[in-house]
């Protein structure tokens, strides 16, 4: 039996066996945490949801979506790795720096007493928020919007290709200099968190907001796998055969 079939099951232990399914509660405002031991049918019914409508919500948040380890993203074309970056990446990462944020300063106000490293990780991920947005926004209206040019360019073999050139290496070296300074911060918020682990008798709240820092942190490293290790190398080389044309 699916566990959002069990009318006995309370909205907190839903949450503590997949984090995932935070959201959907949160969207309707059904408390999961301290007082969330009410049952999934009654929350629905406190709150006048429909369940069946939740129960739809929750398999969507919890349904896994598997990505080959196979994928050949050296094999892509920069433009469609570029577009998966933003579309995928980076609108992951705007979309979960907002909500953790709220979610990680409230949670810090009402904690801190009991757990003061709450603060710190606060710090640093205001730190991380900070640093990542205007990083992406530099990447999506400078940096890419270059890259797709000098590779369609490359793809068409115009012999004035070269005229495109602007060398990217001294503004990716800057870049790879950034996605290091981001991931020391990270390093820092998993030292601080003792590698996202809630306390013992943490909350559901607590456990959510450790496991969304703890997919926040691998995220970013593709993130930076993607760029650091298969974009920029080879539009740098593109940069080198254009020159020769």
């Amino acid at each position: 039996m699916h566990p959002f079939s069990d009318f006995n099951k309370t909205v907190s232990e839903i949450v503590r066996e997949d984090y995932r399914t935070s959201d959907v509660f949160k969207k309707y405002g059904i408390n999961y945490c301290c007082s969330g031991q009410t049952t999934l049918l009654e929350a629905c019914t406190t709150r006048e949801v429909e369940y069946n409508k939740i129960v739809e919500e929750l398999n969507d948040a919890t349904r896994n979506i598997h990505i080959s380890n196979a994928l050949q993203y050296s094999q892509w074309r920069l433009d469609f790795l570029i577009d998966f970056i933003v579309n995928v990446h980076h609108a992951y990462q705007k979309m979960t720096l907002s909500s953790l944020d709220a979610d990680l300063t409230l949670f810090a106000e009402s904690h801190s007493k009991n757990y003061p490293e709450l603060e710190k990780i606060l710090a640093q991920f205001l730190k991380l928020s900070l640093m990542i947005l205007p990083h992406n926004r530099h990447e999506e209206e400078i940096i890419f919007p270059y890259i797709k040019q000098i590779e369609n360019t490359h793809r068409r073999k115009e012999t004035y290709g070269n005229l495109f050139v602007r060398t990217l290496r001294k503004p990716l070296s800057h870049i790879e200099n950034e996605h290091e300074e981001i991931s020391n911060v990270l390093r820092e918020i998993q030292t601080l968190t003792n590698d996202y682990t809630c306390p013992a008798h943490a909350c559901a709240k607590h456990q959510v907001i450790y496991k969304k820092l703890r997919e926040f942190h691998e995220d970013m490293m593709q993130h930076k796998h993607l760029e650091n290790n298969i974009l920029f190398p080879r539009a740098i080389e593109l940069e080198k055969e254009l020159l020769q044309l």
